[in-house]
C-alpha cells in the first residue's frame, strides 16, 4: 500500500513556522517529521526516537518546541543537549530559521571552547531556547546563570554519542535541574541500555 504523503500542515504547524520552511525549500515531511511533530505538539508526550543523522529530525523536534513557546516570556522553556559544539551550533541556526517569522523568538547555543562570558550576558538578556553541550551548560548552571527552572521541553540529540563521550554523569545533573513534569525528547541512532536506563 502506497503511503499518502502528508503536508506541513496537515501535521498542526502554525503558519509562521510554515513561510519559513517553505522558504527553505522543505516540501513534504520527512517520515521523522511526520511520526514526531503531530505528536510533539499534543500535551506532555515522550518521545524515544531512533533517528539517524540527515534523516530531518532537527525540524521533527524544532518546530513543535518552537510553535509551544511563548514569546512574551523571555526565560529558558526549551533545552536543546547535543555532544558537539559543530551539532550545538548547526542546530542552533536551524531553529533560528524556523523560527524567522516568529517575532521576538530567542535561541542561544552554548558549548565549550568559546567565550563563556558573552554567553553569559545571552543568557542574562534572556532566552527562549538554550542549544547546549553538557559540559558548558553545567558550568553555566554552577555559576547560577541558566535556570532551567521553567524548561517544557528537554530534547537530546544524538544521545548515545553524548554517553560515549562520557556525559552521562552532566546529563544526569541537568536533568534534576529542570521540571519533573517536562517532556523529555530523545533521539539516539542505537539504543544501548544506557539510553534505554535515561528514558
Amino acid at each position: 500500500m502506497e503511503r499518502i504523503m502528508k503536508t506541513f500542515e496537515e501535521l498542526g504547524l502554525q503558519d509562521n513556522l510554515l513561510r519559513a520552511i517553505a522558504e527553505l525549500g522543505y516540501e513534504n515531511p520527512m517520515p521523522v517529521q511526520e511520526e514526531v511533530i503531530p505528536y510533539l505538539l499534543g500535551e506532555d508526550n515522550d518521545v524515544v526516537a531512533l533517528a539517524q543523522t540527515g534523516t530531518g529530525k532537527t525540524a521533527a523536534f524544532g518546530l513543535p518546541i518552537l510553535q509551544k513557546i511563548n514569546t512574551k516570556k523571555l526565560y529558558p522553556q526549551a533545552l536543546v543537549l547535543s555532544p558537539t559544539r559543530e551539532l550545538c551550533l548547526q542546530i542552533a541556526d536551524d531553529l533560528k530559521d524556523y523560527a524567522k517569522y516568529m517575532d521576538g523568538l530567542s535561541v542561544l547555543a552554548v558549548y565549550g571552547g568559546s567565550s563563556i562570558e558573552t554567553q553569559i550576558r545571552g543568557l542574562r538578556r534572556g532566552v527562549h531556547v538554550i542549544v547546549a553541550t553538557p559540559g558548558r551548560l553545567l558550568d553555566l548552571m554552577n555559576r547560577g546563570v541558566a535556570d532551567l527552572s521553567a524548561v517544557k521541553n528537554v530534547i537530546l540529540d544524538e544521545a548515545d554519542e553524548m554517553l560515549n563521550m562520557g556525559f552521562s554523569e552532566s546529563i544526569d545533573a541537568i536533568l534534576e535541574a529542570v521540571p519533573e513534569n517536562r517532556n523529555t525528547l530523545l533521539f539516539s541512532a542505537t539504543m544501548p541500555d544506557e539510553i534505554a536506563k535515561i528514558a
